[in-house]
């Protein structure tokens, strides 16, 4: 039997809302738009961080539902995208709910917005 997370009902948290004010451009920007770049390399993974956004939270069985790939394969993007700081994994009994970071989204088109 499978969970779907509901729009209405998101197994995450709210994230909290603070404005970024650190410079979109220098050697640490840099570095954090490379690395955030890297999370998203991927064809999968890019698809992940559609799905989750379109979702706004997401168990982790329902993006492999989604998704032409293993299970664990779906976890290993997971890791890197959860890692790089883009998505969120809470858990939720014996399932993970994953969700968007929206403040490191905003940032991550902040960077790119800067080159």
């Amino acid at each position: 039997m499978k969970s779907t997370a509901q729009a209405s009902e998101p197994c995450c948290p709210p994230a909290k809302e603070q404005a970024d004010l650190r410079p979109v451009e220098g050697d640490e920007a840099d570095e954090e738009l490379a690395t955030l770049a890297k999370a998203l390399a991927h064809p999968a993974r890019v698809k992940i961080v559609r799905i989750l956004i379109r979702k706004n939270a997401c168990i982790c069985g329902d993006i492999v539902d989604e998704l032409p790939l293993a299970q664990s394969t779906v976890s290993q993007h997971l890791k890197v995208l959860k890692d790089a700081g883009l998505i969120r994994g809470d858990v939720d009994g014996p399932r993970v709910c994953y969700c968007i970071e929206p403040h490191a989204l905003r940032r991550l088109r902040a960077l790119v917005g800067g080159l």
